[in-house]
């Protein structure tokens, strides 16, 4: 029995990983000063802080490169050149 999955599943779910990581870069990954926290923080938050915007930039792009490669792949675009 073979399962057959449409092309569109994989278009589909390319394009939110696309969108979602572009989101989580340019919004979570990137210091913007109206969300810093206003009282005074230690040199210990402010590590914390920055490690999670780079967290979230590191994950972001994997997630678009992913969404790329998916998308890529399922047009054909990436094909294997060895012989079958």
């Amino acid at each position: 029995m073979n399962l057959v999955i449409p092309p569109l599943f994989f278009y589909v779910v390319g394009a939110m990983l696309v969108i979602f990581g572009a989101w989580r870069t340019a919004w979570m990954g990137v210091r913007r000063p109206n969300r810093e926290v206003e009282t005074d923080t230690t040199e210990a938050a402010a590590a914390v802080a920055a490690k999670a915007r780079r967290r979230h930039l590191i994950f972001g792009i994997v997630w678009v490169a992913l969404g790329l490669f998916l998308i890529l792949s399922t047009a054909g675009v990436l094909r294997s050149r060895l012989p079958s």
